[in-house]
C-alpha cells in the first residue's frame, strides 16, 4: 500500500524532533559530568594539596593554647635549707577575646574600678594622652583639620598606617594640659586597669592586679565574674629570697614582663608576654628549669571567635627545684667576718680608695662553692652615708692584681719548664738590669741570701720568682745585663698559668664571668716579665684564685667551680626534697704538666708560710686546730676604680689563697681586698685574718653538723628552715 504525502511529513517530524531531545540530553549529561569532574576535581585539590593548610587553619581559629601560670622551682642550699621560696597571692587577671571590642574593654575596666583599688602611678602622659582621645574621640580628631589630613594622606609612597600614625601624633601634641585634668582620679584608676586589659594578646590572660589584692577586692570580683567577661580570679606567685646573697639573681616582676631584648626568644618558647623571667644570675642561669611547664588549655571558639567551651589539653608542672652548693649558715657567717673586716681597714688612715672585699671557699675535689662573699661600699642617697651591700658577684666578674698569691704556679711553671727544680737554689738580691729600676725582695733591698724554692715561698721572695722567669726568657740573671724578651716568653708562662685557673674563665654556672685583664706583652716589655711571675700584672678574679689553689691542693687537677648541686623535682608534701633528677659531679678541665713531687714539694712550701719561722701567715695559723697551708699577697697597683677623681694613685691590694687540712685538703678559699690602702709603710693583715677566721668558722660548722647530724645526703632529705628570718620580696630586689 503506498503512504500518503501527511503520513510522511507526520514522520519525518517526529524522527527529528526525537533526534534533537537526544543532541540536547546528550549536552546536558555531557554538561553534568563536566560539572561533577570540577566538583571532583576541586574536592580533591582541597582535600590532598590544600587538606594540611586548612586544618591548620581551623585549628587556628577554633584552638588556641593559653598558658596559665605555674610556680617556679625554688632553691636550697647544701643541706636543704630554703634560699628562695614562692609566696602565693590573690591575682585579678583579663582575657580578651579577637572579638572583644574597645568600648567594651572600657565599660568592663569602669566596673572593675567599683570593685578594686587601683594604683595610678605606672599611668604615663602617653598613656592619659591615648585615654583622653578615648573618652573624647570627635573633639580630639577635629583637632586635625581636614586640610592637614588631605596633606597628610597626599604624601608619595604612605601607607594607611602610617597616615593613622601621623594624624594620631599630631592629636596627642595638640592636647593641652588643661584638657588632661579633666582627667579625675576615678578616671585615672580606670586608665590604670585598662592599660593592663589592653596590654596581653587575644585569649591569653593579663594580670591587672597581683600585689595586695585584699580579701574583699577577690571576694567582690569572684562574685560578679558573670557580669565581668574575660576577667578571671586566680593564685599568682610572688619570688621571695629568704638570703641576701645576690647571685641567686632575681626574675622581672609582672608589670615589666619579658625585657624586650629577649622577647622574641622568649615568646618562641610559649612565654607570656607578662610572665616573670630570670633577669640575673642563677635565676637567668637556670631559667628553662625554673619555668616549669605551664597549664595547657584550649578555647573552642565557634566562628564568629566566640569562646563557646575551654578543655585543658596539658596539665602544668611546677618548675624543677634546685639544691645549690652553697653552706648557708656558713655564707651568712663568713659575710659577716668579711664585712667586719672590710669596715676595720676602712677606718684606717689612707683607705680612701678602698670599697670592697672578697672570699671563696670551694671544695678543691668537688668544685663546689660552700661560700661566696662580697661586699662593697656604697654612700646611701638619701642619707649620704656608707652602706655596705652584697656583692657576690664580682667576686667572679670583676678582677685584681693578686700579688705574690701566684708564686706557687710561677715555682710549677719553672719545673714544668724544666729550668729549676725543687733542688734548686737561687741567691735572692736587688735584681739591676739595664735600664729597668732596680728590682727586690720587701725583705732584702741590699744583701745576698741563697735559697731553695721552700724559704722562697715562706718568705716570700721576689726575686727567686724573677730569676725563674728570666730562666723561663732563656737569659740567667747577671749584673746589668740587658733584658731581650723572647717572643715565646709571655705566652708560655700565661699558658701554664692558665692550667691552674688564672687569667682564663673558670666555667662557674654563671653568666657574665670575666676572664681579666692581660698586660701588653710586646717585645719591649721585658720588665713586665718579672711583675708577671709575682702577680703585679696580669689580673685575676677571687674565683680564679680559688680555683688556682684547689688545683695545687688535689694535686694538679684544674676543677670546674659550680653553684647548683642538684635538680630535683617539686616536693610533694613540703616536707621533704623530691625526687632527685640529676647530680652536679665534678668536672676536671685540665690536670697541670707537673709530677706528684713537685707538686707536693711546693705545697710543703705553703705550708710553711703558715708555720715557718720566717712565714708571712705565721702569726694568723701557727695555733690553728687544723693543719692548713696557703700564701699571702700584697700588690703594688695603680687605681682605675670607680672614682675617676683619683685615676694612677698608687696603691696596695691584699690577698691569701689557702687549703686545708694540709694532708688531705678538703677546703680552699682565696681572699681579695683590693685598692685597701695607698700607705705603703705599714703591713696591713686584714686579709690574713679574713682567711683564718672564715676557717675557723668552718671547721665550727663541721663539728656542729657531724654532732647534729645535719648531712647533705640526697636520700630522703628533709627540707629545712632557712637560716635567717629575712624576708626580700622580688619588688624589693635591687
Amino acid at each position: 500500500m503506498r503512504k500518503t504525502p501527511g503520513k510522511n511529513r507526520a514522520a519525518s517530524v517526529k524522527a527529528k524532533h526525537h533526534s534533537n531531545l537526544t543532541f540536547r540530553m546528550n549536552v546536558l549529561f555531557f554538561a553534568i559530568f563536566i560539572i561533577f569532574s570540577m566538583l571532583i576535581f576541586r574536592l580533591g585539590y582541597m582535600q590532598i594539596v590544600k587538606g594540611e593548610d586548612y586544618v591548620r587553619i581551623l585549628e587556628s581559629t577554633e584552638e588556641v593554647p593559653v598558658n596559665t601560670s605555674v610556680p617556679r622551682g625554688r632553691m636550697y642550699d647544701r643541706y636543704g635549707r630554703i634560699l628562695v621560696d614562692n609566696q602565693p597571692e590573690n591575682a585579678i587577671t583579663y582575657t580578651k577575646m579577637q572579638t572583644t571590642k574597645t568600648d567594651e574593654m572600657l565599660e568592663i575596666a569602669e566596673k572593675l574600678a567599683q570593685l578594686i583599688e587601683q594604683p595610678t602611678k605606672r599611668v604615663t602622659l602617653r598613656d592619659k594622652k591615648d585615654f583622653w582621645i578615648l573618652k573624647n574621640h570627635d573633639a580630639a580628631y577635629e583637632k586635625v583639620t581636614d586640610k592637614e589630613q588631605t596633606k597628610i594622606k597626599t604624601q608619595e609612597n604612605i601607607t594607611t598606617s602610617q597616615i593613622n600614625a601621623e594624624i594620631d601624633r599630631l592629636v596627642r601634641e595638640r592636647i593641652t594640659d588643661e584638657e588632661l585634668a579633666q582627667l579625675t582620679e576615678a578616671d585615672l584608676e580606670v586608665l590604670a586597669i585598662y592599660r593592663e586589659m589592653a596590654s596581653g594578646y587575644n585569649l591569653s590572660p593579663q594580670i591587672i592586679k597581683s600585689e595586695n589584692v585584699s580579701a574583699d577586692e577577690f571576694a567582690r570580683v569572684s562574685e560578679r565574674l558573670t557580669e565581668l567577661p574575660g576577667v578571671n580570679t586566680t593564685t599568682d606567685w610572688k619570688r621571695v629570697k629568704l638570703s641576701s646573697l645576690s647571685v641567686l639573681g632575681r626574675t622581672t616582676l609582672p608589670t615589666k614582663g619579658i625585657p624586650k631584648e629577649k622577647l622574641n626568644y622568649y615568646l618562641a618558647r610559649d612565654y607570656s608576654r607578662n610572665d616573670r623571667v630570670g633577669e640575673s644570675y642563677i635565676e637567668a642561669q637556670y631559667e628553662e628549669l625554673l619555668q616549669g611547664q605551664k597549664t595547657v588549655v584550649k578555647n573552642i571558639t565557634n566562628k564568629k571567635g566566640q569562646v563557646v567551651d575551654t578543655v585543658t589539653t596539658y596539665e602544668g608542672e611546677p618548675g624543677k627545684d634546685l639544691m645549690l652548693t652553697f653552706d648557708s649558715e656558713l655564707q651568712v657567717e663568713t659575710e659577716k667576718i668579711v664585712e667586719e673586716e672590710l669596715l676595720k681597714l676602712k677606718a684606717l688612715p689612707g683607705s680612701y680608695l678602698l670599697d670592697r672585699a672578697f672570699l671563696v671557699m670551694m671544695d678543691p675535689n668537688t668544685g663546689d662553692i660552700l661560700s661566696m662573699v662580697g661586699k662593697k661600699i656604697e654612700k646611701d642617697p638619701e642619707t649620704g652615708k656608707n652602706i655596705i651591700v652584697d656583692y657576690a658577684y664580682g667576686s667572679f666578674t670583676t678582677a685584681y692584681e693578686a700579688g705574690s698569691t701566684v708564686k706557687a704556679a710561677t715555682l710549677l711553671t719553672g719545673y714544668n719548664q724544666g729550668v729549676i727544680t725543687p733542688n734548686t737554689v737561687l741567691g735572692d738580691e736587688p735584681i739591676h738590669l739595664l735600664q729597668t729600676p732596680v728590682k727586690s725582695s720587701i725583705f732584702n733591698r741590699s744583701g745576698y741570701l741563697s735559697m731553695d724554692g721552700l724559704t722562697a715561698l715562706e718568705r716570700s721572695s721576689n726575686v727567686y720568682m724573677f730569676k725563674t722567669a728570666l730562666l723561663i726568657n732563656g737569659t740567667p740573671y747577671s749584673y746589668m745585663m740587658p733584658l731581650r724578651l723572647r717572643d715565646d716568653t709571655f705566652s708560655k708562662m700565661r699558658n701554664s698559668y692558665a692550667q691552674f685557673g688564672l687569667g682564663v674563665k673558670t666555667g662557674i654556672d654563671l653568666p657574665n664571668e670575666f676572664s681579666g685583664v692581660q698586660g701588653p706583652s710586646g717585645p719591649t716589655m721585658g720588665g713586665k716579665t718579672l711583675d708577671l711571675a709575682i702577680g703585679q700584672y696580669d689580673t685575676y678574679t677571687a674565683m680564679q684564685l680559688a680555683q688556682y689553689i684547689s688545683t695545687v691542693a688535689n694535686g694538679g687537677y684544674r676543677i670546674q667551680p659550680h653553684v647548683v648541686k642538684e635538680v630535683r623535682e617539686p616536693s610533694k608534701d613540703g616536707q621533704k626534697l623530691g625526687q632527685l633528677v640529676t647530680e652536679v659531679g665534678p668536672t676536671i678541665l685540665n690536670s697541670i704538666e707537673n709530677s706528684a713531687e713537685e707538686i707536693d714539694y711546693v705545697k710543703k712550701g705553703l705550708r710553711r708560710v703558715y708555720t715557718g719561722n720566717q712565714g708571712s701567715a705565721r702569726r694568723q695559723f701557727v695555733d690553728a686546730p687544723y693543719t692548713a697551708a696557703g700564701k699571702t699577697g700584697t700588690a703594688e697597683v695603680v687605681y682605675f676604680g670607680p672614682l675617676k677623681e683619683h685615676y694612677g694613685t698608687d696603691t696596695l691590694n691584699l690577698t691569701h689563697v689557702g687549703f686545708a687540712p694540709y694532708e688531705n685538703p678538703e677546703i680552699a678559699y682565696a681572699v681579695v681586698i683590693p685598692w685597701a690602702t695607698t700607705n705603703f709603710n705599714v703591713h696591713y693583715s686584714h686579709a690574713n685574718d679574713i682567711a683564718r677566721r672564715s676557717m675557723d668558722k668552718y671547721y665550727e660548722l663541721k663539728a656542729k653538723y657531724d654532732s647534729t647530724k645535719v648531712s647533705d645526703s640526697n636520700v630522703e632529705q628533709p627540707i629545712l628552715p632557712a637560716i635567717t628570718k629575712e624576708k626580700i620580696g622580688e619588688d624589693e630586689q635591687e
